[in-house]
């Protein structure tokens, strides 16, 4: 996976953007919409503090410029090299570390909150666990674990994922098996929301989706659980 994701460094955007582009929306919508997602419930589960967040593979970092507004730092981690390389070039006020091995390179405790998005699809079935217990290793009491991940029941998103050369390897997990994931690692009021059900970004979509966000509508998903 690691010398896959470094064949994409320059044109990782493109790539995804030709697996979206029968849904006729740019890729940025759908940045837009995680980092508002994010920006909603670390609010609620911060208050106005803002956290620090290490983002746990975290590819070429197009989502971080997006985040800089909600959190007080940002980390990220990702075993290709040439990734973590752009997300350091294009975004000089974080800290970005290799992944070598199968133990996130930072100490216990480190941040407050800690973040997968659509990475949980390309980690093998048996190896998803120690992940996510790395990922509460990291993570500091009271803080938050997320996970972000494709909607298996939306046939776009599966379409979308078929679509896409990196995304060969996927092995898509539900939010009821990802809540499951982060109970067995120890994580306490877990909660999932579908995300991404409309396809443009008015002022009402953000308290729809919220209400509706327990029924399998919407492309993506977030679940999360408190350290």
């Amino acid at each position: 996976m690691t010398s896959a994701f470094d064949a994409y460094r320059t044109s990782y955007d493109a790539v995804v953007q030709d697996s979206i582009a029968f849904s006729g929306l740019e890729h940025g919508f759908f940045l837009d919409a995680k980092a508002d997602l994010l920006a909603d419930v670390f609010g609620r589960h911060f208050g106005t503090s803002r956290p620090s967040l290490l983002d746990v593979g975290c590819g070429v970092g197009l989502l971080h410029r997006r985040l800089a507004g909600i959190v007080s730092g940002m980390a990220g981690t990702d075993p290709s090299p040439e990734s973590v390389a752009r997300a350091e070039s294009e975004n000089p006020g974080n800290r970005y570390r290799l992944q070598e091995g199968g133990t996130l390179p930072f100490e216990d405790r480190a941040f407050d909150a800690t973040l997968a998005v659509c990475v949980f699809h390309h980690v093998p079935v048996a190896e998803r666990s120690g992940l996510l217990a790395d990922m509460r290793r990291v993570t500091r009491p009271g803080g938050l674990v997320a996970i972000i991940e494709h909607n298996p029941w939306n046939p776009l998103t599966r379409l979308a994922v078929s679509r896409c050369p990196f995304d060969h390897d996927a092995v898509l997990l539900g939010a009821r098996e990802t809540r499951a994931l982060l109970a067995e690692r120890g994580l306490r009021d877990i909660r999932s929301r579908y995300f991404l059900a409309f396809p443009f970004r008015r002022g009402w979509v953000p308290g729809v989706e919220k209400a509706i966000g327990r029924m399998p509508l919407g492309a993506q998903f977030l679940a999360c659980g408190t350290v």
